[in-house]
């Protein structure tokens, strides 16, 4: 959350955004304090700080609130806030599971004057929206199959870089309870509490963290040719750090109900990842660079054009997704990653998990909303 801090603070002294933080929450009194003195060295200011985040919800005040909690955290404050009428950037991904992803959609479909703005910043790429109008077009055809990943090198164990504080003291200056939220109450851990994507039971690893920043703006761009996630198969392994519950190596294919395939594929333990790349009958859509370029398949040469769309270099995506939420804020237009995509996202990111460690291929019914085994 102090990231989001910095950059706010460094958005809005850039004369890029109009906003003030006026307060902060955390269960932990060092982080709060910590991000407090970010915006008064930075802004002036110093904001209130709270344990309980449904304090500062209760503000008349606040218009937005930025949910950087852990995965498990992310539904309960995101429905909180807009049952409380606040605009929310919920950091990525939308949820811990599909379950808690249904709940959200169905408290913004309750209260749809609230903007909801998920945080998958790769939507911002102007690439990927020169590809969407390519494909509704119909420019390269029948979108046949995609495939994308997210892959990089960490030999000291992924997640390992956040670092443990001692001076973090459970019923002094930190609510560990509180940070468990609905999961059982355990000793105080840690490694859990700083590093907690390293853990199945609190985060999707490689899946949630890195894999939704790759798939939500190709689902953007396919999205009207290929509809809902219906299948999902996935596998996982350790293959060098055997510590980590999650796993370092991941693979999926989703396929989506117009028979559509999408393989994605995920490591901490390698960097060069596939392709960036949108297979028509009639024309491959290539997304390698900043640029969108089109080439048609050998039977179509005669046919399709090849094309080149030169796209503009936006600079820090995750800074336009910032700047985007308070652009949003103030003309109420949906944001581009909205909790509908960033559901049928999850889709994908719950059926992956669930195949990952049963072994076995997971369907979705989206007209019933339910999942099955296959």
């Amino acid at each position: 959350g102090t990231g989001h801090v910095h950059a706010i603070c460094d958005i809005v002294g850039r004369g890029e955004a109009d906003a003030e933080i006026v307060a902060i929450a955390d269960v932990c009194d060092i982080h709060a304090n910590n991000a407090a003195d970010v915006v008064q060295s930075k802004r002036g200011n110093r904001p209130d700080v709270y344990r309980d985040y449904r304090e500062l919800l209760a503000r008349d005040d606040i218009h937005g609130v930025l949910n950087a909690t852990p995965e498990h955290w992310h539904a309960k404050v995101a429905i909180d806030a807009i049952v409380a009428g606040k605009d929310i950037y919920s950091e990525k991904p939308m949820t811990l599971n599909l379950a808690d992803a249904l709940a959200l959609r169905a408290a913004a479909k309750a209260n749809p004057d609230v903007i909801c703005q998920i945080g998958t910043q790769k939507i911002m790429l102007p690439k990927y929206r020169a590809a969407k109008k390519l494909i509704d077009d119909g420019a390269i055809g029948v979108p046949v199959f995609s495939q994308t990943s997210y892959c990089r090198n960490t030999p000291n164990g992924e997640w390992n870089y956040y670092q443990l504080n001692p001076d973090w003291k459970p019923g002094e200056n930190l609510d560990w309870k509180m940070w468990l939220g609905d999961h059982k109450m355990r000793p105080w851990d840690p490694k859990i509490y700083a590093r907690w994507r390293r853990y199945s039971e609190f985060s999707t690893g490689i899946i949630g963290d890195l894999l939704v920043h790759e798939i939500t703006p190709m689902y953007m761009a396919l999205e009207n040719a290929i509809g809902w996630p219906t299948r999902v198969v996935a596998t996982g392994s350790h293959m060098v750090d055997k510590d980590m519950d999650n796993h370092d190596l991941v693979n999926l294919e989703i396929q989506y109900e117009s028979g559509h395939q999408m393989v994605v594929a995920g490591a901490t333990c390698n960097e060069v990842g596939l392709e960036n790349l949108i297979r028509g009958n009639k024309a491959n859509i290539y997304l390698n660079s900043r640029h969108c370029e089109m080439r048609p398949t050998r039977p179509y040469v005669d046919e399709v054009d090849p094309q080149t769309i030169e796209c503009p270099d936006i600079g820090n995506d995750q800074d336009e997704l910032r700047k985007n939420w308070f652009r949003v804020m103030r003309s109420r237009e949906e944001p581009d990653s909205n909790v509908e995509r960033g559901t049928r996202v999850m889709v994908a990111v719950d059926l992956a998990t669930r195949s990952m460690w049963t072994g076995r291929a997971w369907a979705f019914d989206h007209e019933n909303l339910t999942v099955r085994a296959l």
